[in-house]
């Protein structure tokens, strides 16, 4: 195995770029390249994600059925992450503020706009 990105289905594919560009993340690719997205790229240096609308596998693969967020926390470790915080904080819902866990990270976890679980970590 080589790499893992993450293929999230979501309702509204402009809101959920915007909110991704809050966190640093640029949009490598579109399909289409223009207009109505039915799926996206989206890179912040190693991590990737990529994003697709329900509409647009719902017909072709009918398992694709959930409700927004699912059950999962994508985990991202970073350098800076109390400057990161401070930049993001007000724009984004907190969960859980910085915190020192038991193993040693500094760690947050925010809510995307599709209800995904995202923790920020730093081994400090």
């Amino acid at each position: 195995m080589e790499t893992l990105s993450p293929n999230l289905f979501v309702n509204d594919m402009n809101t959920t770029i915007e909110f991704y560009k809050i966190l640093g993340f640029n949009t490598v690719m579109t399909v289409p390249e223009e207009g109505d997205y039915d799926w996206a790229m989206m890179m912040n240096d190693e991590v990737t994600f990529m994003f697709q609308t329900f509409a647009s596998l719902g017909e072709e693969i009918p398992a694709i059925n959930r409700t927004d967020g699912g059950s999962l926390l994508f985990y991202i470790k970073l350098k800076g992450i109390r400057k990161f915080f401070e930049e993001i904080e007000d724009k984004v819902t907190v969960l859980k503020g910085l915190d020192k866990t038991f193993y040693g990270a500094t760690e947050f976890s925010i809510q995307d706009n599709n209800g995904y679980v995202l923790t920020f970590a730093e081994d400090e």
